[in-house]
């Protein structure tokens, strides 16, 4: 079985708290800002070292656009981060949203 511990509580698989999209979202998208502000990158430099465009860096860092394991891949490649470390993150953040 696995588990998921979130602070200092543990899910086992049929308990784990869902996402409703729009959340999941937000908060990739605020992983992919918190990752790009640490390294100093304004939207325009991510989108070109990704190849992306940056309307779309911004639509992802609101919420607003779900980004595909390709275009994650691109990102996280681009930031120096495994896709799992990126994945990390966002498991944390969710777990602070759902407890307050």
């Amino acid at each position: 079985m696995n588990t998921l511990v979130c602070s200092t509580l543990v899910f086992s698989d049929d308990t784990i708290p869902q996402m409703e999209s729009t959340q999941l979202d937000k908060i990739l998208g605020q992983q992919i800002q918190i990752h790009r502000q640490n390294k100093g990158w304004s939207q325009e430099y991510l989108a070109e070292v990704t190849g992306l465009h940056r309307t779309y860096i911004s639509q992802l860092e609101r919420g607003l656009k779900s980004p595909s394991v390709r275009v994650l891949n691109h990102i996280t490649h681009a930031l120096g981060m495994s896709i799992s470390r990126f994945f990390q993150g966002v498991e944390e953040l969710h777990c602070e949203y759902h407890h307050k």
